[in-house]
């Protein structure tokens, strides 16, 4: 038993220097939190981060992080980045914290990315003392053990998965972890250690990593906003158990997001007014987002991942559609229209908010109507990396996940990358300077997602850039529409790494797309 251990009587308040004390050298140490500082215990990262600079202790940890964690810079697991504070790492996401992803790059520490919702979801099983947990997640992508098992660099050689047949099907089976310390977030502490999250963002994983550390016989710390007078907070809005946390510290200045106050409206306290969102600049990404609207129907439940497909919400809304579908995010908002860049997960008009595993539930059991998703590489056949390229390791979120089941998927992204501009108006696109790279290529740096797993589950695949759009068929990808303007030869098939299935016709996208103003699509997106 851990010798931190609480047993009974009022919760330690300590300072966060104390706290990170109570980890000790070699310990699995799980970290809550989302990008831009959503539900992320800043404080107690900076202590941990802090104690080791100034004493060398502990040593060898490892790291258990389900989402991307920071701002792309030196915040969230970035101040962790330190030899010899951490032997391994197992991440959801890498890029949100890079100078982590530059350690396991230079093969300096074990270094794994798995599924964000399988991850959310195993933390769940170690709670409830299950060896592991089965699933198609991550089947014929770097995830599965005839790939790399997830593992990012040589130094990492443990097997943490295993491809298994059970009822004539192939299954991964993923071992679940023993986690030592949860380092969790919420915003109100009692004296008894009864945790509310009434200000944060999202919820995410926090009730299950608690559980997971307490029933391994580990310890939970947890940071928040306040502290009140025990049995003060209503029941209902109790998320942790006080009898799971061995340790509260009390930052008065921790904010929902990085640098920024607290907004009422990002919790669900407030409403906004519909009109009062800005419509997005008419540009080659606005372009991508009105295409992509155009293949939800009314009524659909979808999932919207981060990237250039972050702005559809913001489209709907401009075209007065945002009530007739549902849109979620992985870390649990469900409705509403979500920030973008390292704030997106930040939704405002959320209509209500899961536990991030209980999202992940829908998702892998086919819930999802429609997913949108980002895409860096595209192959022949259809196969599509987003977790390393150009040498980074980026890491894949919840894409694999969300991808597995969903009825259709549509990856967006631009035809080219690094320093493409386009002219957009007047019903058309122009390329102004064509980006240096091409992101359809012959061969993927990875597989982050499965062509042929999804033509094996019938499901449908889109690809839509700036000035034209793909349908993954099963002789592989496939042109079916242009831009207005666009000649095929010349300023597609020439800037991609192969040339492109062709349709016997080729559609002409709608000049709408390319105008000002609103699209007016209202009536026959509802005929559709």
């Amino acid at each position: 038993m851990n010798k931190y251990r609480r047993h009974g009587g009022p919760v330690p308040v300590l300072s966060a220097r104390e706290a990170v004390m109570m980890i000790e050298d070699g310990a699995v140490v799980a970290i809550v939190g989302a990008g831009g500082g959503i539900t992320e215990p800043t404080k107690l990262i900076d202590g941990l981060a802090e104690r080791f600079r100034e004493t060398g202790e502990p040593k060898n940890l490892t790291f258990w992080h389900a989402t991307g964690l920071g701002d792309r810079g030196d915040r969230g697991m970035s101040p962790l980045a330190q030899p010899g504070l951490v032997k391994r790492a197992i991440g959801g996401h890498w890029g949100q914290s890079p100078r982590l992803a530059e350690m396991a790059e230079r093969n300096e520490i074990e270094a794994y990315c798995l599924p964000q919702g399988t991850m959310s979801q195993l933390l769940r099983t170690a709670a409830a003392g299950q060896p592991g947990l089965l699933t198609h997640s991550g089947l014929n992508t770097y995830i599965d053990p005839r790939q790399t098992g997830g593992r990012l660099n040589a130094r990492t050689t443990e097997e943490l998965i295993e491809l298994v047949e059970m009822d004539g099907r192939e299954w991964l089976y993923y071992r679940a972890p023993k986690i030592d310390v949860a380092v969790i977030r919420g915003t109100t502490a009692d004296t008894d250690g009864y945790i509310s999250m009434e200000s944060e963002i999202a919820w995410l994983d926090s009730l299950p990593m608690a559980q997971a550390a307490h029933n391994n016989g580990g310890i939970v710390i947890a940071q928040v906003k306040n502290l009140v007078k025990a049995g003060t907070i209503h029941p209902r809005d109790v998320k942790i158990p006080g009898y799971l946390v061995d340790a509260v510290v009390v930052d008065p200045g921790q904010c929902q997001l990085y640098n920024a106050p607290e907004n009422r409206f990002l919790c669900g306290d407030y409403i906004a007014e519909e009109g009062k969102c800005e419509s997005l600049l008419l540009n080659e990404r606005k372009v991508i987002a009105r295409r992509a609207l155009m293949e939800i129907r009314d009524g659909d439940v979808g999932n919207l991942g981060v990237g250039i497909s972050d702005g559809i919400g913001s489209v709907a809304r401009e075209e007065g559609l945002g009530g007739n579908f549902t849109l979620t995010i992985e870390t649990g908002p469900i409705g509403g229209v979500t920030a973008q860049g390292i704030f997106f997960g930040a939704s405002v008009n959320s209509k209500a908010l899961a536990d991030m595993p209980a999202q992940f539930d829908f998702y892998g059991g086919g819930g999802l109507d429609v997913c949108f998703l980002s895409f860096a590489e595209v192959d022949p056949v259809g196969n599509v990396n987003v977790s390393r390229f150009n040498g980074k390791i980026q890491g894949v979120g919840g894409f694999i996940d969300i991808s597995s089941r969903s009825r259709k998927i549509i990856f967006s992204g631009t035809l080219t990358a690094g320093g493409l501009k386009t002219a957009v108006g007047e019903g058309r696109i122009r390329i102004v300077s064509e980006g240096r790279f091409k992101k359809f290529l012959m061969k993927t740096e990875e597989i982050s997602f499965s062509a042929s797993e999804a033509l094996r589950n019938g499901q449908e695949v889109l690809y839509l850039t700036e000035r034209a759009v793909f349908r993954l068929t099963s002789s592989g990808v496939m042109l079916i529409e242009v831009a207005p303007g666009i000649d095929i030869e010349h300023d597609v098939v020439a800037h991609m790494g192969f040339r492109p299935l062709i349709a016997e016709e080729v559609k002409i996208m709608d000049s709408r797309l390319f105008a000002e103003g609103r699209m007016d699509i209202r009536e026959e997106w509802l005929k559709s």
